[in-house]
């Protein structure tokens, strides 16, 4: 069972709370998006869940109310006890992600269990990533390959997108590269950043569909572009290459160093061999030095220092 979070039971905070929201729509206007989260600020408060899941929401977002972190965990919490799974997963999201309220393993699988089991398809999809990294549960590919199942089934593209990559590497499952390219296909024409990754190495290889480089490199593109770390490496790779589009050894590095920064090992060990050979920066082996270090650090095994070996 999850551990639960004490809401926020002093009624002049909340009273406090209120006012100061109300009055920011005072001052913006009558918007029809400040109406209507004047109206769920009040169904909230008055105890209808859904509404304090959407406003969970748009407190996130600062979307005509002023952005507040704090208050949207609080309002998420009591969507979750009014039994909203979506209320959960977003609570699970918020403690797994967001530095503005505590970090707990745990806690965040129980509540992504809850928003599953009250049909929340993306609570499912996150519970599954959990239970396949051993985050928090049990590392088992059986029960996220299930969870995944559920989800996708359900319509959550993020979860046919987790689905199709256990399918392309037959985990826990039959291998079927054929049936992973669908699923990534699916995914990414729902703009899931996984899936166009997926599918762009599936184009790359021609495994599952046709080898095509240039829609490859397209794929890539648009992974990268939703801040998939992992697909900025591999567009930084056939810029590097000129696989299906021009050479660009700058724009390589840059993709590198920006993957680097997001402790991407690879990524900082290519831009290491890069600055070592002054290729689309200038050449600078304290840099290249450097960044191998990071690439070390950051768990790429073939740039860490070897020891040597000692004569038996």
């Amino acid at each position: 069972m999850a551990t639960r979070i004490p809401s926020d039971r002093n009624p002049h905070r909340r009273a406090l709370t209120s006012v100061l929201l109300l009055g920011f729509f005072a001052l913006v206007g009558c918007h029809p998006g400040n109406v209507e989260a004047k109206r769920l600020i009040r169904s909230c408060e008055t105890g209808d869940a859904d509404s304090c899941n959407k406003l969970g929401q748009k407190l996130l977002k600062g979307e005509y109310v002023l952005r507040d972190e704090t208050r949207a965990a609080q309002v998420f919490k009591q969507a979750c006890d009014g039994r909203v799974g979506d209320g959960c997963t977003a609570l699970g999201t918020m403690h797994q992600t967001n530095r503005a309220i505590r970090r707990d393993s745990t806690l965040v699988a129980g509540l992504y269990k809850q928003g599953c089991e009250l049909g929340a398809m993306n609570g499912c999809t996150r519970l599954g990533e959990l239970h396949l990294r051993g985050r928090g549960v049990p590392r088992d590919t059986g029960r996220a390959l299930a969870l995944f199942q559920q989800a996708c089934g359900g319509n959550d593209m993020p979860g046919c997108s987790q689905l199709g990559t256990l399918y392309a590497i037959g985990g826990g499952v039959a291998q079927d590269v054929a049936k992973a390219a669908d699923l990534f296909q699916r995914s990414c024409a729902a703009k899931v950043a996984l899936g166009c990754l997926e599918l762009g190495r599936l184009r790359a290889l021609g495994s599952g569909v046709p080898q095509n480089d240039s829609i490859a490199a397209d794929l890539f593109k648009q992974a990268c572009d939703s801040r998939e770390v992992a697909a900025c490496f591999q567009l930084a790779v056939v810029h590097e290459q000129g696989r299906g589009i021009p050479q660009n050894f700058q724009l390589a590095a840059r993709l590198y160093r920006e993957a680097c920064d997001e402790r991407h090992g690879a990524a900082c060990y290519n831009l290491a061999q890069l600055y070592q050979k002054g290729a689309g920066v200038y050449r600078d082996p304290e840099q290249a030095a450097e960044y191998m270090r990071r690439a070390c650090q950051n768990g790429y095994a073939e740039a860490c220092p070897q020891k040597p070996r000692t004569s038996s």
